[in-house]
């Protein structure tokens, strides 16, 4: 298996500043905004966009983290249950821009279950999709307002975001697995 380091820390920094920029341009400032990180990942990337966003707008954008695992499709599938943890929107939604935060975007079908997951908590007026990394092979018709980076892998490929919060350090790595599979 092989390893190649497609993102640093610094770059990471610098990825997440000008997406926080790029929500703020969409948006046309922070009002009526709130991001939603999914777990466990997409949530520490939320808090750091809403700490950009209060860096250059001076105004603290609501931050909540939503948990996917019980509206997955694959949740029959799986040999063991999901690890069920706190799902907290901290103001409401109706009505409001809600920008939902990933690591990274592959088929689709983790949006899909944090959109039915998130109308459980109100009707926003619109749903953004923020994503550090876009790794393409789509099975759903869902595809990202803000993309952090681009990296196009091939089917015996993996890409791992790591953050500091979660992981201890920052960083954005593709595994290619085909000798494994061959």
């Amino acid at each position: 298996m092989s390893i190649e380091a497609m993102l640093g820390r610094e770059e990471v920094g610098r990825t997440l500043r000008r997406l926080a920029h790029e929500i703020i341009e969409n948006n046309r400032g922070a009002e009526n905004l709130v991001l939603v990180g999914l777990l466990s990942r997409g949530y520490p990337l939320a808090k750091r966009l809403a700490a950009a966003i209060e860096d250059f707008e001076h105004v603290t954008v609501p931050v909540g983290r939503l948990d996917i695992g019980l509206y997955r499709d694959d949740v029959t599938r799986r040999a063991a249950p999901p690890r069920i943890r706190p799902s907290e929107i901290p103001a409401d939604i109706d009505g409001k821009t809600v920008v939902l935060v990933d690591d990274v975007l592959y088929t689709g079908r983790s949006i899909r279950a944090a959109l039915d997951a998130l109308l459980d908590f109100g009707r926003p007026a619109r749903v953004r999709l923020a994503v550090l990394i876009d790794r393409g092979h789509r099975e759903l018709p869902i595809r990202p307002d803000f993309v952090g980076k681009n990296i196009p892998t091939g089917a015996f490929q993996s890409v791992q975001v790591r953050v500091a919060e979660v992981d201890g350090d920052d960083g954005v790595y593709v595994f290619d697995e085909e000798a494994t599979h061959a």
